[in-house]
């Protein structure tokens, strides 16, 4: 149990941290970037990131409902947090395929040809989801922390 429990927390660290990161550090790093270079350390990044996530997301999900069986016994034996984080893991899931199928692969397909002014309404349209599931992580973390916590 010890190491799933390592590997999930690992897992939330990368991708709730990484997209802190993305949103509160890159993002106006690269405010200063001309608009075409701007768009295409944004693909870069993003390419980086979700590839992370492709691997982290089945992690999580996988490690979390071996820890709700193995250690609670299934969702009758869990607290209201563990519910909780059942609950924003899954949104947090969707909303990264949501991603990733939606304004992602109309920002590569719009820098593959050329579209720059389509990109970076793709790429915008990026943020504004990663912002939500960065609010939704950062939920899930103070659920997990109150819950475990606090009561």
């Amino acid at each position: 149990m010890t190491l799933l429990f390592v590997l999930h927390l690992v897992g939330a660290v990368l991708w709730v941290g990484g997209m802190a990161f993305g949103i509160l550090a890159m993002r106006p790093a690269l405010a200063t970037l001309p608009p075409p270079q701007r768009l295409e350390a944004s693909a870069a990044a993003h390419r980086r990131f979700f590839l992370v996530v492709w691997h982290v997301m089945p992690v999580m999900l996988a490690t979390g409902y071996a820890l709700l069986f193995g250690w609670f016994g299934g969702f009758a034996g869990a607290g209201w947090h563990v519910h909780v984080m059942n609950l924003t893991g899954l949104l947090m899931s969707a909303v990264f395929l949501a991603i990733f199928f939606g304004p992602w692969r109309r920002m590569r397909a719009a820098l593959a040809a050329g579209e720059a002014a389509d990109a970076a309404a793709a790429n915008n349209k990026v943020r504004q989801m990663v912002t939500v599931n960065l609010l939704l992580g950062l939920l899930t973390v103070i659920v997990a922390g109150w819950g475990r916590f606090g009561g």
